[in-house]
């Protein structure tokens, strides 16, 4: 590896100032980054000005990959690293049952952003993975495009489920979907990096948080194969509210935390298909495994409707 090139003084000062507390680090990856002395002021201006140092430099590093970012996307988090290993598990867990010669994963990230989460499962699960991404915000789905273009991915501009193709229908394998879970009152208390730089379509969950949630879950299990899997990003204190939307929705919902990152993911799985029965180009139905990190607690599902139900989104 080359040699660090040397950080001038003023530079880490001016980060400091601002109150960067890694101010040395942050200051080393602004010149390696930047090509010319002019690129150099103008990321520690705009660093300086608050920016999130991922926009600055215009990349962010997630489980081992490089993603690229633009100003006013959402910048992925490393909790969120934690839903990737929670989808690999259940991916895997499924492929191990599934059928000789059976294609690759069937994968839906929901609520992409840069596309952060769908590019590490196509890089954790393998190239036969089919990947299929979509947002809300255009900007969100210009850099995802870029980020998951040399997988074969595809991004889909719109709300939620309403871009995808409606051939996915009960057949996708992982639905990821990093929503929102910030309540409207607590915005105002995120960091300055995220309120005034992050779009707040990415931020805002609505009055208890759960919003997007809820409409993530009551129309998941339509769109899952038979043992297929949703997984969301939340709060402990949300865990318990949003496994019950997972219930609802006729799915079984079990949560997993992660300690160290302080980050809760409920999974809520779709019935599996009858005996005999598994659905075209699904594995056969089996039980995901435990995850392999963090706590676990299940939630058992009640009588589900049948697939294709609409339920409330209350």
């Amino acid at each position: 590896m080359p040699a660090s090139p040397p950080v001038p003084p003023g530079v880490v000062d001016r980060l400091r100032a601002a109150g960067c507390v890694f101010a040395e680090d942050e200051a080393r990856l602004i010149l390696r980054t930047a090509r010319t002395p002019e690129e150099v002021e103008s990321m520690v201006r705009r660093r300086v000005a608050g920016l999130p140092l991922e926009q600055v430099v215009g990349w962010a590093e997630f489980r081992g990959l490089r993603i690229s970012l633009d100003p006013g996307v959402f910048v992925p988090r490393r909790r969120t690293e934690f839903l990737v290993s929670q989808a690999v598990a259940h991916a895997v867990g499924r492929r191990s049952a599934a059928r000789a010669g059976r294609a690759g994963a069937v994968v839906v990230d929901l609520c992409c952003g840069s596309g952060a989460v769908g590019a590490a499962l196509v890089a954790a699960l393998g190239p036969r993975t089919a990947l299929y991404a979509a947002d809300v915000d255009p900007a969100a789905v210009r850099c995802a495009r870029r980020n998951v273009a040399d997988v074969g991915g595809h991004v889909y501009e719109g709300d939620l489920f309403a871009p995808l193709p409606a051939g996915l229908r009960g057949r996708v394998d992982v639905l990821a979907a990093n929503v929102p879970y910030v309540p409207s009152d607590e915005v105002g208390l995120l960091p300055s990096e995220a309120r005034d730089h992050e779009p707040l379509v990415a931020l805002d969950g609505g009055t208890d948080g759960l919003d997007v949630l809820r409409r993530v879950a009551a129309d998941a299990r339509a769109w899952l194969a038979p043992g297929g899997c949703v997984l969301v990003e939340t709060s402990e204190r949300q865990a318990a509210r949003a496994a019950l939307a997972f219930v609802r929705g006729g799915l079984t919902a079990r949560l997993t935390t992660s300690e160290e990152l302080d980050v809760t993911v409920v999974v809520g799985t779709a019935p599996a298909a009858p005996p005999g029965r598994a659905a075209p180009d699904s594995p056969a139905a089996s039980v995901p495994p435990a995850a392999p990190e963090g706590r676990t607690h299940g939630y058992a599902a009640p009588l589900p409707p049948a697939p294709g139900s609409k339920s409330s989104t209350k």
